[in-house]
C-alpha cells in the first residue's frame, strides 16, 4: 500500500462528509407539525390515529374502487353517509391544502400525486 497516506485521510474525510446531516441536526428531525384541524374533527372517516397512519392506503382503495371497479357508492360509518371521494369527503372539512395537507407532507418530504388529477382547493 504505497498510497495509504492518501487513502486513510480520504476515507476519514468521506465519512465526515457523509455524516454531516447527523452532526448538524444532532440526530433531531425537529418538532412534528401541527396541522390546522377542523372544528368538528370527531366526524372523520376513521379515528385520528388510523387516518394519520393509513390515509394514503384508504385514498388508494377508494381510487381503485371508484375508477377501476366503477363502485361509486357511498358507505355508512356511525350512522353518517360518506362518499368515496377526496374532494367530497375529506376536503369538506379540511378546506385548506396549505394549512392541513402540506404541513405534514413537507415535514415528511412526501410528494403526493393527488393534485395531479384533483383541483386543489382555493385558499
Amino acid at each position: 500500500m504505497y498510497d495509504s497516506g492518501k487513502i486513510i485521510p480520504g476515507l476519514i474525510i468521506f465519512v465526515l462528509f457523509i455524516t454531516i446531516p447527523i452532526w448538524y441536526n444532532h440526530g433531531d428531525a425537529g418538532d412534528a407539525p401541527k396541522p390546522e384541524l377542523p372544528k368538528d374533527a370527531k366526524n372523520c372517516v376513521l379515528p385520528v390515529e388510523d387516518i394519520r397512519a393509513n390515509h394514503m392506503q384508504l385514498l388508494n382503495t377508494w381510487r381503485d374502487e371508484v375508477l377501476r371497479d366503477g363502485e361509486r357508492g357511498s358507505f355508512e360509518l356511525d350512522g353518517k353517509q360518506y362518499q368515496k371521494s377526496l374532494m367530497l369527503t375529506c376536503m369538506e372539512c379540511h378546506t385548506s391544502k396549505k394549512k392541513f395537507c402540506d404541513t405534514c407532507h413537507d415535514y415528511a418530504s412526501v410528494k403526493p400525486y393527488c393534485w395531479d388529477c384533483h383541483i386543489a382547493p382555493v385558499e
